[in-house]
């Protein structure tokens, strides 16, 4: 087999990249149109990554973020972007570089993007396009924010079905 010097899986995964960026970028300036909203899973202790050592000790590995209606102060740069949210009533403000994004997800038009953990893999493409769930309505008991929710102490990351964070 040819060895690949172009490097397409860099290429693919910075140009997918590019995809978030520029939709982060137009939600910091002109807010989020329609129904849209973004689940943004991303490493925690990746390099550049700053978050409150509470919300690092609540997530020692990765985290979900969920913006849509309760965040503020949205800033993208090139390599990353910023934001206010608030988890159990204290407000916090995140920085995360797009190197450290796991996974994106906008279940209002179910679009995915999903990216490898590991930024030096060159086995494998780097990021793909990910199908995304097919969705069954929440109770009302399982509307409750994700930043609100906080694992056991000693668990790691959880999988969540997205439906419980919908509005009715």
């Amino acid at each position: 087999m040819a060895t690949d010097h172009i490097r397409y899986d860099v290429l693919a995964r910075d140009a997918l990249r590019g995809v978030l960026r520029q939709v982060l970028k137009d939600a910091a300036e002109h807010g989020l149109p329609g129904e849209h909203h973004f689940y943004i899973t991303f490493l925690s202790t990746a390099e550049g990554v700053k978050i409150s050592p509470r919300l690092l000790s609540q997530y020692p590995q990765e985290m979900t973020i969920i913006l849509q209606h309760q965040f503020w102060d949205l800033v993208v740069t090139d390599d990353r972007f910023e934001v206010g949210l608030s988890f159990n009533g204290i407000p916090e403000r995140l920085v995360v570089p797009f190197s450290s994004i796991k996974s994106f997800f906008d279940p209002s038009v179910q679009f995915g993007l999903q990216f490898e953990a590991n930024e030096e893999a060159a086995s494998a493409p780097s990021a793909e396009i990910v199908p995304a769930p097919v969705a069954e309505p929440a109770s009302a008991a399982e509307t409750e924010t994700a930043a609100d929710e906080s694992p056991k102490q000693g668990e790691g990351a959880e999988v969540v079905r997205l439906d419980r964070f919908r509005k009715k």
